[in-house]
């Protein structure tokens, strides 16, 4: 079984071929189960009222962006 690669309380960035804006910083709130062959993640935007589920090919750390 895969593990997730980001924890609970977490910063990262968010960017989806879905979104019309660009990335945003989001906090990782829930680890969920695998979606088809992706995992998953319930994560939200300080700057948003409401949670979005998230791919983990959708999130990068922090670290990676600023490298």
């Amino acid at each position: 079984m895969a593990a997730h690669r980001f924890k609970v309380g977490q910063r990262v960035i968010f960017h989806s071929p879905r979104r019309s804006v660009g990335p945003s910083v989001v906090t990782v709130l829930r680890l969920l189960p695998i979606e088809g062959q992706d995992l998953t993640y319930r994560i939200k935007a300080t700057e948003e009222g409401f949670e979005r589920v998230a791919k983990e090919r959708e999130l990068a750390s922090l670290q990676e962006e600023n490298a």
